[in-house]
């Protein structure tokens, strides 16, 4: 039986009672309420969970996982869990996924104690995660949202879940260096499964090149902080709006867009201002607000970005086109051993923003794509497009397995302890 044709008989089932309003709710089917829900009762198939607490604006993080995560649907159930009615609603415009929300800890509780959920997977390290977490029967893998070498790719947190999926050796040495006693055999290596799907461009052709800009935005603290609009966004496509032949693209973090930080804010209207000034008179500068980034790379010719997740994946699918990044700190050497793809790149910090933006037509071609290929190993392992996500249902596959074969173990030993009582 399909998932559409089991949600169809549970939702007549659930009609016919009392509680069919509540009952189709909760699954996700329905208007969404924030009502108790007595779900402890309803069968949920499927095997893997996505477990999602967080609000609308970081649904990028989710958002990313899901072609890959319906090709998973496909070999295992897949239901996707949320705690904010907002969220549940964001989703149901962009997957056919079983989507619930459940609003409670005890229903959650109930939800995992009365289903035969193998493994729970999470985007992030959300504070709720670790109300998920207390599921005993369950894999908890956490598969993060993307490969960066901010400060925040690795946390204390990693100790909660029982596998942790990682990019490649890069991240592996991140996790090494940073965390002190830790098992580095909870790193499971699956490359970026995200990246391996078709993107087309939905830029228009244009006879010169392309130039993206791409700023991070500022994070949650100093410490996280990696973003260059308050001290060199309109310095950067001031620059790149002055190269000959050549349409800038815009394309802000969706956290710059909602910041409350004022110097980011006032930044990010002042490049609007800069790009519409510049299309008045014929340009063809694009603003790329909702766009999806990694579709808008095939269009691109080179990247200026922060410290991210943006320039990784742009070094993954594009090694061969020039990558400039930016540092804050102004400190080339700290940034060396804290991000090494920076090595590898031309680099904005105070010191340099002058010569490098004067001198960028020139900047670019002298660029090396050798020393990016070899990074681009190093940060996602010698795998071609494809094999990611190859990697990704192949260890979901092996943890399933292996789950299950410990949980018949528990349940002989748990059969075997009640008979020796009975004797």
């Amino acid at each position: 039986m399909s998932m559409k044709q089991w949600l169809g008989r549970q939702l007549k089932s659930a009609i016919r009672s009392k509680q069919g309003v509540r009952t189709r709710r909760w699954l996700g089917i329905g208007p969404a309420t924030v009502a108790n829900q007595e779900i402890d009762h309803i069968p949920v198939p499927g095997e893997v969970v996505i477990y999602f607490s967080d609000v609308v604006s970081k649904a990028y993080q989710l958002q990313q996982w899901l072609p890959t995560l319906e090709q998973l649907h496909e070999r295992h159930g897949v239901v996707l869990v949320f705690r904010k009615v907002p969220t549940l609603r964001h989703f149901r415009k962009l997957t056919a996924l079983p989507k619930i929300f459940v609003r409670r800890l005890d229903d959650l509780v109930s939800l995992y104690d009365f289903n035969d959920f193998r493994i729970c997977l999470y985007v992030n390290n959300g504070m709720a995660n670790f109300q998920s977490l207390s599921a005993a029967r369950l894999v908890h893998v956490h598969i993060n949202h993307g490969e960066s070498d901010k400060l925040s790719m690795v946390s204390n947190q990693a100790k909660a879940y029982d596998k942790i999926f990682v990019a490649g050796p890069a991240a592996v040495e991140r996790h090494k260096s940073v965390l002190v006693d830790f098992d580095l055999g909870h790193l499971l290596s699956v490359g970026r499964p995200q990246l391996d799907q078709e993107f087309e461009t939905p830029l228009a052709p244009y006879p010169g090149q392309t130039i993206m800009y791409a700023p991070t935005w500022e994070g949650e603290n100093e410490a996280n902080n990696y973003t260059s609009m308050d001290l060199f966004g309109e310095n950067i496509v001031q620059a790149l709006l002055d190269l000959p032949e050549t349409r800038v693209i815009y394309k802000p973090h969706p956290r710059i867009v909602t910041s409350m930080n004022p110097a980011i804010s006032a930044a990010h209207l002042r490049i609007r201002e800069l790009i519409d000034e510049r299309n008045t008179t014929g340009a063809q500068h694009v603003l790329a607000e909702e766009e999806n980034i990694l579709a808008l790379f095939e269009g691109v010719d080179a990247l200026v970005t922060d410290i991210s997740s943006v320039g990784l994946d742009y070094l993954y699918l594009h090694p061969d086109r020039p990558l400039v990044l930016t540092d804050r700190r102004n400190d080339l050497k700290a940034l060396s051993r804290e991000a090494p793809i920076s090595t590898a790149c031309p680099v904005i910090n105070e010191s340099s923003q002058e010569s490098i933006l004067a001198g960028f037509s020139t900047l670019l071609d002298t660029t090396s794509a050798e020393e990016r290929i070899e990074m681009r190993a190093f940060y996602f392992g010698d795998r071609p497009k494809g094999a990611s996500t190859i990697s990704f249902l192949e260890s979901i596959d092996s943890l399933i397995r292996n789950r299950e074969d410990q949980l018949r173990a528990y349940e002989f030993h748990s059969n075997a302890a009640e008979s020796t009582e009975d004797e």
